[in-house]
């Protein structure tokens, strides 16, 4: 209990500490061009590309061992 009392202060302190941050418009100019973008989603899709299978092998895994443990506890 005591960790998830700390774990919502400390995301509340986070989260109202970014409110000036937020609140200060007109201060930064974003000159991002549309190349800019596309560099940033073909980033992203290879991120997804290489996260894909990694989660499938996960989740395969976790199906596995769980039905190793079902067939254990048959026993």
């Amino acid at each position: 209990m005591k960790t998830i009392f700390r774990s919502i202060i400390v995301t509340l302190f986070v989260t109202l500490s970014s409110v000036p941050v937020l609140a200060a418009t007109g201060s930064r100019q974003d000159h991002s061009s549309l190349v800019v973008w596309g560099f940033l989603g073909f980033c992203a899709l290879i991120v997804i590309a290489q996260l894909l299978p990694a989660i499938r092998s996960a989740r395969q895994a976790a199906k596995v061992s769980s039905a190793q443990r079902a067939q254990i506890d048959r026993q």
